[in-house]
């Protein structure tokens, strides 16, 4: 009878699959016009001008700006039309109580981490909740200034490269680079990114929606670059920039690229 070997033992398990959690850069989809025909041909027109980035790009779908959820079949037409046009939904983002039924229905996660960047005010959206008042024997803290890191804390300095497939991301604070960002790279900060090397991956400043960061960079051929989840790709930018030195940055929620003097 041939022998089977012994099953291994718990401890020093070595798994099939090693699950980790980190940040992943996830397009957003914010619908404001629930019209399935005209966000396919917007999504296809994105796919057509830039499709190394968003040709089989993973989608959350954010239904918190519409004044009603939408039905299961309709969300299943407007799935069909995004994944026909190219992009691949993955994810519905946290909202009411008829979201989370509409993710259940399709078969789909709920991701929260958009819930922080909801515009206050937006039907659908649940009040975002408060902070605890001040007891009452302490005075009220005089206001934090705006800035992008923790005070006393640096920002993030990368000294080298960062090469195609990489992902470099600084948490509460600013991103500096001492190096290019290849193609296919992505930085993305919370605060402002500088980049003293040529930028031809993606760049992605106020990551959690700091509209004052911005973006600096030595020699610019960007894939993309966004500042507070309003972006831009290579061929939206004028030619004339391309190879410059340039800042980028948000006046009046619209993104601003310019030549460095």
């Amino acid at each position: 009878m041939a022998s089977h070997p012994a099953p291994a033992p718990v401890d020093g398990f070595e798994q099939a699959g090693e699950l980790k959690i980190g940040q992943v850069g996830i397009a957003n989809l914010r619908i404001r016009t629930l019209d399935v025909a005209r966000l396919g041909e917007e999504m296809r027109s994105r796919v057509a001008r830039a499709p190394k980035l968003f040709e089989r790009a993973a989608v959350i779908l954010d239904f918190g700006g519409l004044p009603a959820t939408p039905s299961v079949d309709t969300a299943r037409a407007l799935i069909a039309a995004l994944r026909e046009a190219g992009a691949l939904p993955v994810a519905l983002a946290w909202g009411s109580s008829d979201n989370a039924a509409l993710a259940q229905a399709l078969g789909l996660p709920l991701l929260a981490r958009f819930r922080a960047q909801y515009e206050s005010g937006d039907a659908g959206a649940a009040p975002a909740p408060q902070a605890p008042p001040p007891a009452p024997a302490r005075p009220a803290p005089e206001p934090a200034r705006p800035q992008a890191a923790p005070a006393g804390e640096p920002g993030l300095i990368q000294a080298g490269p960062v090469r195609s497939g990489q992902q470099l991301y600084a948490q509460n604070r600013d991103l500096t680079v001492l190096a290019s960002v290849g193609a296919g790279a992505e930085v993305i900060a919370d605060g402002s990114i500088h980049i003293y090397g040529p930028l031809r991956g993606r760049a992605l400043a106020g990551a959690q929606g700091n509209t004052s960061a911005r973006i600096f960079c030595r020699s610019f051929h960007a894939e993309l670059v966004a500042v507070a989840g309003h972006y831009k790709v290579l061929e939206d930018i004028p030619k004339e920039l391309h190879g410059k030195a340039v800042q980028v940055w948000l006046e009046h929620d619209e993104l601003k690229i310019a030549a460095l003097e």
